[in-house]
């Protein structure tokens, strides 16, 4: 897992999973109070996630909204956003561009 970025922007690549949970947790939070407005997670180059990194994502937003921001996700793909929606979390998350569940194809 890498994370490049800073306190408005950042790029998460590789797995985001049990092992890497603790690092992007970090580099997470540490954007979060670093900064203001918006902080966008751009995940066009993860891999994939696990439910322990599915939870960082889901602290990081609890964390950006008690600071007053919102965490935005973009670039998510395909199978994690059946996931976001198999879950109901597209409904609670700031997903660029949406998710519909009507138009993701079935596994």
């Amino acid at each position: 897992m890498h994370i490049r970025g800073d306190h408005a922007e950042l790029v998460v690549g590789g797995r985001l999973d049990v092992r890497s949970a603790a690092d992007a947790r970090t580099a997470l939070h540490t954007a979060v109070d670093a900064g203001g407005g918006d902080l966008v997670l751009d995940l066009t180059e993860l891999d994939s996630w696990d439910a322990t990194g599915l939870g960082v994502i889901m602290g990081a937003h609890r964390r950006a909204g008690r600071a007053g921001r919102r965490l935005v996700l973009r670039g998510v793909p395909p199978q994690m956003q059946r996931l976001l929606v198999a879950t109901r979390l597209h409904r609670i998350l700031a997903i660029e561009g949406g998710l519909e569940a009507e138009s993701l194809p079935r596994v």
